[in-house]
C-alpha cells in the first residue's frame, strides 16, 4: 500500500513538473518573438504597431482587444481581434509592411 502511494505521489509530481515546462518554454519563445519583431521593425520590414493601429481603428468599428505579429510564408502579419459595440468579436489580418487589410473574419463592422 505504501509503495503504491509513493508511486502515485511520484507520478503526480512528475506530471505536475511536466505541466510547468511549456510555460517556461513559452516565456523563452515570447522573448524570441519580441526580439524578432524588434529586429523586423529596425530593418524596416514592418511598420510600427501604432501606425497600423491607427489605420485599423479608422476603418473598423470597435475596440482592438488583442494584437499579434506573426510571420507567414515570409510575410509579416498583424492580426487584430476587435470587439465592436454589438459584442460579436471579429478578426482583421493586416500586412505588417504595407498596412493592407488581407483578410477579415467574423461579424465585421466598418466605420461609415
Amino acid at each position: 500500500m505504501r509503495r503504491k502511494l509513493l508511486l502515485t505521489l511520484g507520478l503526480g509530481a512528475l506530471f505536475a513538473s511536466a505541466a510547468l515546462l511549456p510555460d517556461h518554454f513559452a516565456s523563452a519563445q515570447d522573448r524570441r518573438d519580441h526580439e524578432r519583431a524588434r529586429a523586423a521593425l529596425e530593418a524596416g520590414e514592418i511598420r510600427p504597431l501604432s501606425e497600423i493601429l491607427k489605420l485599423v481603428e479608422a476603418r473598423f468599428l470597435g475596440r482592438v482587444i488583442e494584437a499579434d505579429l506573426d510571420r507567414d510564408d515570409g510575410i509579416w502579419l498583424y492580426e487584430f481581434k476587435i470587439l465592436p459595440p454589438n459584442g460579436r468579436l471579429f478578426r482583421v489580418e493586416v500586412n505588417a509592411a504595407t498596412g493592407a487589410v488581407l483578410r477579415t473574419s467574423g461579424d465585421v463592422q466598418y466605420r461609415r
